[in-house]
């Protein structure tokens, strides 16, 4: 699937401000500094679409973007930065959550993951809290350009094994590079073939 048109919807803190859920829509998520909004430019080909920075913490809301008409992409905060209050904190965790469990035409939470760390603890917390609740969950290694492949693999599979602790079966698991184009291919054939088999709330 090639994504030809992505445009910006709205920005939200309340799950039921969202909208119109009679298209499917994936959500993209991680810890701060994953690359998430770099993904994103790089996953629809439009260098400024999420807003990128590198002070963490820049993405504060829910985001909606419309994608070819036909699907949206939503840009979540994310998770395990310290520099906000614990308060603050709080308030979007509780958002985030309310949006996951909530929203009907939420098809799938992909889990961006930097493929230079060993497994970080609010990461694993995170996916395994996705499967607990039984929210479908993919996972992005990001960042591959910045690391050996070598090395790069020696992560990712540590992770995985780490996720069998407590999976039966890894969910599915894309490698990415924002800056040359790595798993875009991939991650949009992806969602193009849970696209196909969408079914729409009534």
């Amino acid at each position: 699937m090639i994504i030809h048109q992505a445009a910006y919807v709205q920005s939200v803190v309340d799950w039921r401000k969202c909208p119109d859920s009679r298209l499917p829509e994936y959500a993209f998520i991680g810890r701060s500094n994953v690359g998430k909004s770099s993904l994103i430019n790089m996953l629809t080909g439009n260098g400024s679409l999420a807003k990128t920075s590198s002070k963490p913490g820049k993405t504060q809301t829910i985001n909606h973007f419309l994608i070819d008409n036909s699907w949206y992409l939503v840009d979540l905060p994310g998770y395990g930065y310290a520099g906000v209050s614990k308060t603050m904190r709080e308030k979007w965790r509780v958002m985030i959550d309310e949006y996951l469990m909530q929203r009907p035409n939420l098809q799938l939470v992909f889990v961006l993951v930097d493929s230079r760390l060993e497994p970080q603890r609010n990461d694993l917390d995170f996916i395994n809290r996705m499967g607990a609740k039984g929210i479908p969950t993919a996972i992005i290694f990001t960042k591959t350009d910045k690391i050996s492949n070598a090395q790069m693999q020696r992560n990712v599979q540590i992770f995985k094994n780490k996720l069998l602790e407590t999976w039966e079966e890894v969910p599915p698991c894309f490698l990415s590079s924002a800056e040359n184009g790595r798993g875009r291919e991939q991650i949009c054939d992806y969602i193009g073939g849970l696209n196909e088999t969408y079914v729409p709330q009534q």
